[in-house]
């Protein structure tokens, strides 16, 4: 039995769906008796570029066209298998040859564009004088590697994915025609990772449609090809805006030991990305491509955890301690306060909460002049904005006389802060110090290499917390 997406292929211009400015001025051209010698049919893959080559071929010669006919007037050829300049010699040895059937013989060259470059010397002698009865029709997923003396010769069109609404109507119709029991919901994940190819949607339906006797539901889809849930995605988009390592590493591994390939997690993370973008999770839609093999676990990882301050969690978990230590939190004495104690007698707890203060002053990423609270000032922007706050509390800060220096780490967080309404929470959150979001004086590589130690320790099991799921 064919495939499905065999089944369903279009068998004339006006079946096409989804490709309006390609079938119509093609439609017009045949009616009009205007047909040109070259066509060059330029999109992603699975967008009907080869199928509506194959009808336009016929429809110039007048056959009928079934997908399994066979004349011999149209030929096709792979410009993968077939690219080098002997290739191209043949073909024109064989174009300058009557037709037998039709009026036209038509050579129909799918990813012309690898081709060599002298294949495509040798073509455009042909296209550059070109027999009355030959037409060429060029289909390539890379047009940006045609060289433009064949493109000039040649009229373009440009295929386009589908929409989503055309393809879950266009699938929908398949599944009733097909007697295929498919829930909507399930059949908009099959939409969703068909991404806009009729191919690759209707291969993923057919892989599907055996799923159950009942309705097929979305998370039989997702058992079937390997996705995680939503919900998913979205906690690990969650823990990446935190900037918790920990709670990162521990999704990451849920959704690994489940049998989800990272590629695929990367590939959702970026369909959701886009269909939601914002400014503070470009970064990370930077990096997702990259997540590949060799080494596609830990390379999602580190697109995960790049730009995570360590030190910043660090100094979060002594500002804690401090506090924990400090007796004045703990309300001992009458009504709930702390006992008077005289200043000249120095306590365990006020030495160790001494040390703590002094570290977390001594940090690299916190360098601090005069009795600024950094701390109290991340707490207020907390309160104020959450996405504000987690950009700022990656950054390094100094204070300079009246004036708060603030060093994000990466461009788009200083773009990001140094907008007015965002500046204007920090001016608040400052208590009266005039604010500069300036450029970080760090070095980045040095920050990475810190940054895959503390990554690798974390999958090692090595990295200590301190209760409430914070590495130090």
């Amino acid at each position: 039995m064919k495939n499905l997406y065999r089944r369903e292929r279009p068998l004339s211009l006006g079946e096409v769906i989804g490709q309006p400015q390609v079938t119509k001025p093609l439609m017009a051209a045949l009616k009009a008796g205007k047909v040109s010698h070259a066509y060059l049919f330029v999109g992603p893959r699975g967008c009907g570029k080869t199928s509506v080559a194959r009808i336009l071929a016929h429809e110039v010669n007048g056959f009928s066209y079934e997908v399994e006919d066979d004349y011999v007037d149209i030929i096709e050829i792979d410009g993968a298998s077939n690219r080098g300049i002997d290739n191209i010699r043949e073909l024109r040895e064989k174009a300058a040859i009557a037709p037998t059937m039709g009026k036209y013989k038509v050579y129909i060259i799918d990813e012309v564009h690898m081709l060599t470059k002298e294949a495509f010397n040798a073509l455009l002698k042909t296209l550059e004088e070109p027999p009355e009865h030959v037409i060429f029709i060029m289909a390539t997923t890379d047009a940006y590697k045609v060289p433009v003396t064949i493109t000039s010769r040649a009229q373009t069109y440009t295929f386009q994915l589908a929409s989503r609404q055309t393809m879950f109507d266009f699938l929908k119709s398949v599944c009733q025609k097909e007697k295929i029991k498919i829930s909507d919901e399930a059949l908009k994940l099959v939409v969703k990772r068909g991404g806009g190819s009729f191919r690759d949607s209707l291969s993923l339906l057919d892989q599907i449609s055996t799923l159950s006797d009942e309705e097929i539901t979305k998370e039989l889809v997702e058992k079937a090809i390997g996705l995680p849930e939503d919900e998913k995605i979205a906690e690990l988009i969650t823990n990446y805006l935190s900037g918790d390592v920990v709670k990162i590493t521990t999704s990451l591994k849920e959704l690994l030991s489940s049998g989800i390939k990272a590629e695929t997690i990367a590939e959702e993370l970026i369909t959701t990305i886009i269909d939601n973008p914002e400014p503070i999770t470009l970064p990370l839609l930077a990096r997702l491509p990259d997540v590949k093999a060799p080494f596609a676990e830990a390379r999602l990882l580190v697109a995960l955890c790049d730009g995570v301050t360590l030190e910043s969690q660090r100094r979060e978990v002594r500002s804690a301690a401090a506090r924990v230590l400090a007796p004045a939190a703990r309300g001992d004495g009458p009504a709930g306060r702390a006992p008077e104690r005289d200043s000249s007698v120095r306590t365990p707890s006020q030495d160790q909460n001494d040390a703590s203060t002094e570290e977390v002053e001594r940090s690299p990423a916190n360098i601090t002049h005069g009795k600024f609270d950094w701390n109290g000032f991340l707490e207020k922007v907390k309160g104020m904005n959450d996405a504000v706050y987690s950009q700022v509390a990656k950054a390094g800060h100094n204070v300079s006389g009246s004036t708060l220096e603030i060093y994000p780490e990466k461009k788009i967080a200083k773009t990001i802060l140094s907008r007015a309404n965002n500046k204007k929470i920090l001016i608040d959150a400052a208590n009266g110090l005039e604010v500069k979001i300036l450029d970080a004086g760090e070095n980045p590589n040095a920050k990475k290499d810190e940054l895959i130690s503390k990554i690798s320790g974390i999958m090692g099991g090595e990295v200590q917390n301190d209760g409430g799921g914070n590495p130090f």
